[in-house]
């Protein structure tokens, strides 16, 4: 499955929900992904939390367009990614 790395900016702010209002959060923005075959992995917030790098494996950057849009996520940029670990060369 194709990886990529998606680029968000929030210029009032990442604004993350407390307790369970955050858990349904995620929980709904994750039934809009396996809906379009996408996996959220992990992100990357800004100190300022005006932006986001967030890792998703998914068919094609139209679906993990079309997930973000469902969960209501702006997008910058969409790059595919391939890993690269130092921990695999001597």
């Amino acid at each position: 499955m194709p990886r990529y790395v998606v680029e968000r900016t929030f210029p009032e702010g990442l604004a993350i929900p407390d307790g369970g209002a955050r858990a349904e959060t995620f929980l709904m923005a994750r039934e809009h992904n396996a809906d379009a075959g996408v996996t959220w992995l992990h992100s990357y917030v800004s100190t300022e939390r005006n932006k986001t790098f967030c890792v998703y494996e998914g068919p094609s950057p139209e679906a993990i367009r079309r997930t973000a849009a469902r969960n209501e996520l702006p997008v910058d940029c969409i790059t595919e990614v391939r890993v690269l670990d130092p921990h695999f060369y001597p």
